[in-house]
């Protein structure tokens, strides 16, 4: 066997870490931190979103999302909306999704130069050896 598991994990978690370093210099000049635009992501793509669910998506603890998502309304990117019981939901606001949009650009401009010199075939096999990697979410 050519590749070990541990290499090949060690190998997930620097292209992990290259990415974050990359997006992190992307999203900089837009004002916003990965874990910011992650959020305006997710909201993007779940309305409505409780505080922990956000926290679970962007793999926050929920004292640590409380208070970024405070500062992210402060900065009027989010708002925050009564739910039904004490809950509270998420949704974003007109300059949050404008920076959702910019920073999408960022994020795609990254992903593409990171993954140039693999075929589509191999992009795409990749993506299917993580699917199968990763399996079912045990956590679901």
């Amino acid at each position: 066997m050519k590749h070990q598991p541990a290499d090949v994990a060690l190998a997930v978690k620097r292209l992990q870490y290259r990415h974050h370093r990359a997006l992190s210099r992307a999203l900089a000049p837009l004002g916003l931190s990965l874990v910011q635009w992650d959020t305006l992501r997710h909201l993007h793509r779940t309305p409505d979103a409780s505080l922990h669910d956000l926290a679970v998506l962007t793999f926050q603890t929920d004292q640590s999302f409380g208070s970024l998502a405070t500062r992210m309304a402060d900065r009027d990117l989010i708002e925050r909306v009564p739910g039904p019981g004490r809950a509270v939901k998420h949704r974003l606001t007109a300059k949050g999704e404008e920076l959702r949009a910019e920073g999408q650009e960022a994020v795609n401009a990254v992903f593409e130069t990171s993954f140039d010199t693999l075929t589509p075939a191999q992009l795409d096999q990749l993506g299917g050896l993580l699917d199968v990697a990763l399996g079912p979410d045990p956590t679901a």
